[in-house]
């Protein structure tokens, strides 16, 4: 068996949020976005969203998962922010998931629900003491390592 897991992740807390679904479709994500909002931050006016470009990540999915009215209110919570092909923002979720994968998965596991069990129990340990994630890259380092995607004024 193989499935796709959803990890979020906030680096200025160093708390994280893992689960494995049987595939990644659209509704998949839309249902993860939904928690994130609903349940994760209800509170939240707004959520800062920096995730990979695929095709099933797109506002529209909220739309085919859900009812119009609640669709609307999710899209308007989420400010999005797709990384470039090999942006580095995308390595803070890639190294919750490396540890994620030492640390929980890292063998075969028989099923979803039991995946989702360790997973859990992981996810439970981790945020009980969180590392937060110390990035250094600043803009000026952006600017030398990146120059060919800065216009020059």
């Amino acid at each position: 068996m193989t499935c796709s897991i959803f990890v979020f992740c906030e680096p200025l807390t160093g708390w994280c949020h893992a689960q494995a679904n049987e595939r990644r479709t659209k509704v998949d994500w839309a249902e993860q976005i939904r928690q994130l909002l609903q349940v994760y931050y209800p509170d939240a006016p707004k959520i800062r969203l920096v995730m990979d470009n695929l095709n099933t990540h797109v506002i529209a999915s909220l739309y085919q998962a859900f009812k119009p009215q609640l669709a609307r209110e999710l899209a308007k919570r989420l400010e999005i922010h797709y990384t470039p092909k090999h942006g580095s923002w995308l390595d803070i979720a890639e190294i919750e998931i490396g540890v994620l994968s030492k640390q929980c998965s890292q063998r075969r596991i028989p099923s979803l629900p039991d995946l989702n069990r360790e997973i859990y129990a992981w996810e439970t340990l981790h945020n009980s003491s969180p590392a937060k994630i110390d990035w250094q890259f600043t803009t000026d380092d952006a600017r030398i390592k990146l120059k060919r995607l800065y216009p020059n004024l």
